[in-house]
């Protein structure tokens, strides 16, 4: 950390082809960091990409090897056991994570170190105005409201990726061994001073997300499963409520027919298609909540490796180095 009184940064990038946006990503990267004058790396993780992504990463950490790494995973293993990977080999005080795909702008990095240096141990951003689609924010609200509300864990983006951790967070972090967890909300569980920024959201540069309503909704289960008993509570609560519910009925019908004598057999029929229909569903979703636990325990059990690394690519153990303040600086580049 020679020659700068700032904390140092790492930055870590989890990329899935993402060849076309590399290159900008990291130049953007390298002039932000300079400018700080703060020792930094940058660590590019690459989760199986199937397109020229590693060969150009490779590229960029031959040219600097001291301040660039990659590691290449075995293959793709998402986005959160990719971000894991970088956290395994980081350096830095501070640690920084964003995606590859430039929505998030390097440019906002200073924001949230600014707040480290104050000693927020984690500092989310929050997306100012997203350029994605309008099914696609519907979506991300939606989860957001119905994670916070299940979890507790108060977060207003929890998609923004541009998050930085202290140190003492990322050790923490890597000390767990969940099979399937979300980064953001476990180191709020680990968080003593937590705060939030309002961060810049530019649309993609090229390609598509790799968030699919699917995979949002995926993500919205291993939300409410991994930080929360909430599910299986409120299940069992509609359990009991519905067959409160069942009772009351029958003891309605059982007043209708001996003691009012109203019956009418169509009535009855269809009264009980309803309550069947009722029942069924508490019964699916229950077996589907209580199925959600179940395979996140098969996972935990079964203590198959959250990522592989294949190689890592660039100076290991390079201390890290002040950005080179020009001729007669006393700080040079590794």
């Amino acid at each position: 950390m020679s020659g700068s009184s700032l904390g140092s940064v790492s930055v870590v990038v989890p990329v899935y082809n993402e060849e076309v946006t590399v290159p900008l990503l990291v130049a953007r990267l390298e002039r932000v960091l300079e400018g700080t004058a703060r020792p930094y790396e940058i660590i590019l993780v690459d989760d199986g990409s199937r397109d020229g992504s590693l060969a150009l990463m490779r590229q960029l950490a031959d040219r600097n090897p001291s301040r660039i790494r990659v590691v290449e995973l075995s293959r793709n293993f998402g986005q959160h056991p990719a971000l894991l990977a970088g956290f395994s080999i980081v350096s830095g005080d501070a640690i920084v994570t964003i995606d590859a795909d430039l929505q998030n702008p390097p440019e906002e990095i200073p924001k949230l170190l600014a707040l480290t240096d104050q000693g927020f141990d984690v500092v989310g951003g929050v997306r100012a105005e997203r350029h994605d689609s309008i099914f696609r924010r519907g979506v991300s609200s939606a989860v957001n409201r119905v994670i916070g509300a299940l979890t507790g864990i108060r977060m207003r983006d929890y998609g923004c990726m541009l998050r930085a951790y202290s140190r003492e967070i990322v050790d923490l972090i890597n000390r767990t061994e969940e099979h399937s967890t979300f980064l953001p909300a476990l180191a709020q569980t680990f968080s003593r001073r937590p705060t939030e920024v309002v961060v810049a959201h530019a649309p993609r540069a090229a390609g598509e997300s790799r968030y699919s309503a699917y995979r949002l909704i995926r993500l919205g289960f291993d939300l409410m499963t991994g930080f929360s008993m909430v599910p299986l509570q409120v299940v069992t609560l509609l359990g009991f409520a519905t067959a409160l519910g069942g009772v009351g009925f029958g003891i309605y019908l059982l007043v209708r027919r001996f003691i009012l004598l109203r019956v009418s057999e169509a009535e009855g029929v269809f009264t009980l298609f309803a309550l069947a229909f009722v029942v069924l569903g508490v019964v699916m979703a229950a077996i589907g909540i209580v199925g959600e636990y179940v395979g996140r325990i098969y996972l935990e059990v079964r203590g198959r490796p959250r990522y592989l690394v294949r190689r890592i690519y660039g100076q290991a153990g390079a201390p890290l180095r002040v950005a080179d303040p020009g001729p007669g600086g006393a700080a040079g580049r590794g």
